[in-house]
């Protein structure tokens, strides 16, 4: 179920899914899917073996669905309510899943419906923060799986993380078209320099970290 003003999944979750569930790092595994939404990327951890999976997102109603979800599909999945790892404080993790919002706002104002997509003026309001506060959440030898667009600056997220002392590359591309929110902001996009005149498609990126 998706409610609105929920994250439905796209190509991006579906991209990191995909990385999630071909990485042989998930058996048994403690699993924390940050900024889960509807709570598909959790409920796929869960389905590929995980041995406990905690979901976190800040949007009530997310919450709500990323639950309900877990009950219809009959997987034990911990959804808590908080601002990226607070609920979580003090935990450790073998692995760290998140589609976190990254779509550059500009002058846009933040609404609550723009919740879901809104990463700030560059895009990186929440990348950075997941950057700087994940690697404190995994256990030794644990990964950090993110999905973002290009858009938002994926050296700038392999920097952040190396800088952390993590182990940091790219592991999935994808190109897809537009969705509806970059077809709206395609103007402010290209007037911001962020993208080229007559883009029509962004690059979906995963980056994968490891703590040494």
């Amino acid at each position: 179920m998706k409610p609105p003003g929920v994250y439905a999944p796209q190509g991006d979750t579906f991209l990191l899914a995909e990385v999630l569930r071909k990485a042989p790092l998930l058996k048994g595994a403690r699993v924390l899917d940050v900024c889960t939404g509807t709570g598909a990327l959790a409920l796929a951890a869960a389905r590929a073996g995980a041995g406990r999976v905690t979901a976190v997102d800040l949007s009530a109603r997310a919450v709500l669905a990323a639950r309900a979800n877990a009950r219809l599909n009959r997987l034990p999945v911990r959804v808590l309510r908080g601002d990226l790892f607070g609920p979580v404080a003090g935990q450790a993790f073998d692995v760290i899943v998140t589609n976190p919002p990254y779509v550059p706002s500009g002058s846009a104002p933040p609404g609550r419906a723009a919740r879901w997509w809104n990463g700030g003026p560059d895009g990186r309001a929440l990348l950075d923060r997941i950057c700087e506060r994940a690697p404190g959440r995994l256990r030794r030898g644990g990964t950090l799986l993110i999905v973002q667009s290009a858009v938002s600056g994926v050296q700038a997220t392999l920097d952040a993380l190396r800088a952390q002392g993590m182990s940091a590359s790219v592991a999935a591309r994808r190109t897809q078209p537009y969705g509806p929110v970059l077809r709206a902001r395609a103007a402010d996009l290209e007037a911001a320099g962020l993208t080229e005149p007559g883009d029509a498609s962004e690059e979906l990126v995963v980056v994968r970290a490891d703590r040494n």
